[in-house]
């Protein structure tokens, strides 16, 4: 099967790091489908990487990521205007590029990741080609970015018109159901986890390789720095702790917009020493963290199904959340308190009881599905898909060359090259 993969959150060579459940996805989709992407980049995101980094997107905006053929063409949008508007934006900038890819690659179906504006715009683009698509939601994507009308309606119609729907958790597909899309034509498929890179080990000597002291109380943050992920209220959690000299150290992985005020926030609340800012991390870097860690705590305000939580568990770390999407959903693969979003007192109460009920090295809850086995969910959704778009098509053509993959996905960290 040819699937042609169209979304924003993807890694570029100026964002290496960037949207990692996708790049888990689609490699492992490639063990036995044959899969191109298209990955836009926003022209504010390469303004911005341009002067923090020396990477370059290549001149011909093509690069490869796991032995895929991936596209960046750039995202171009008038700062400052309604993101409502960025839907034929999107659609705009990425139509020369997906005629490229229809015409080359000869897809059999669009897979868009993230609603709108991709999902919007993958609907517009596949249906002038005659090809069927399926939009994936992810989260913020239906719960945060439908207060405006217009954008709420232009999300709607677009998965309404969709051939088929993927929701990371059941949550999110009643609210799809909400938005007016057929039920039997939402399919919730878990993201999986990579088991053989995120497995329980020892506390002692994750802190060691790392370089961390092996007897201080340690809680993990993992994720972009966005106002979504409630960090705000995980520092008014930490002020508490310190006011009840409770011994702590926040190690806080991840990149965004707020780096800067968050720093000068934690300074300004007395918890200079008590919070760490170690920036990014590869992925493959982060399986240590999570043993290392006593707790490892997530207050966003809006989650679908964070894989960070699926990871910290298949390390054995016991977990603190907010109760939001489809965290609840996640209840049985270990030790956990989930909380209400924007209690900064509940935050610190759970966090401190786990600081302090945790083993030394803690046992992992329930095996998760690995990639692969969501990626085959998947592939069984699209035979439905085309099966349905094209009865006479013979699936058997598509089972024998799945023997035969032409693109091979390959384990390790992020490399480009044009």
């Amino acid at each position: 099967m040819r699937i042609l993969a169209l979304t924003n959150l993807y890694p570029n060579p100026l964002q290496p790091q960037r949207g990692q459940f996708n790049r888990q996805q689609f490699r492992a989709l490639a063990t036995t489908e044959d899969v191109r992407v298209i990955s836009p980049v926003s022209w504010v995101d390469e303004f911005r990487e341009r002067w923090r980094s020396q990477h370059r997107l290549p001149g011909d905006r093509h690069a490869h990521c796991d032995g895929l053929d991936v596209f960046h063409p750039r995202y171009w949008y008038p700062p400052k205007v309604p993101r409502w508007t960025h839907g034929q934006c999107f659609r705009w900038s990425i139509e020369a590029a997906f005629d490229r890819a229809v015409d080359e690659f000869r897809p059999d179906l669009v897979y868009a990741c993230w609603a709108y504006p991709d999902g919007w715009a993958a609907v517009q683009l596949a249906r002038r080609r005659a090809l069927p698509v399926v939009v994936k939601v992810h989260g913020s994507d239906i719960l945060l970015l439908l207060r405006n009308a217009t954008r709420r309606k232009a999300t709607a119609a677009a998965l309404a018109a969709a051939d088929a729907v993927v929701a990371v958790s059941r949550d999110l597909q009643q609210r799809v159901v909400r938005l007016g899309v057929e039920p039997s034509r939402i399919q919730v498929v878990y993201d999986g986890i990579n088991r053989g890179l995120f497995k329980p080990g020892g506390r002692r000597e994750a802190r060691r390789r790392l370089g961390l002291d092996e007897g201080a109380p340690l809680v993990l943050f993992v994720g972009n720095l966005l106002p979504v992920k409630g960090i705000d209220v995980l520092l008014s959690a930490g002020e508490l702790l310190a006011a009840r000299r409770v011994p702590f150290t926040c190690l806080m992985i991840g990149r965004g917009p707020l780096d800067a005020p968050l720093r000068r926030e934690a300074a300004r609340l007395g918890l200079g020493e008590r919070f760490r800012w170690l920036g990014g991390k590869p992925h493959h870097e982060l399986p240590d963290w999570f043993r290392a860690a006593n707790v490892f705590v997530l207050p966003s305000r809006s989650e679908g199904v964070p894989n960070v939580l699926l990871e910290a568990a298949a390390c054995g770390t016991p977990f603190v959340a907010s109760r939001v999407g489809g965290i609840p959903e996640l209840t049985q693969i270990g030790p956990h308190h989930l909380v209400e979003p924007g209690n900064a007192r509940a935050l610190a109460d759970a966090l401190e009881e786990q600081l302090f009920t945790s083993s030394v090295s803690a046992i992992a809850g329930p095996r998760w599905h690995s990639h692969e086995e969501a990626a085959q969910q998947l592939v069984s959704l699209f035979e439905q898909v085309l099966g349905r778009a094209n009865p006479q098509r013979q699936l058997t053509e598509r089972h024998a060359a799945r023997s035969v993959p032409t693109s091979k996905a390959t384990i390790g960290p992020l490399s480009h090259s044009a």
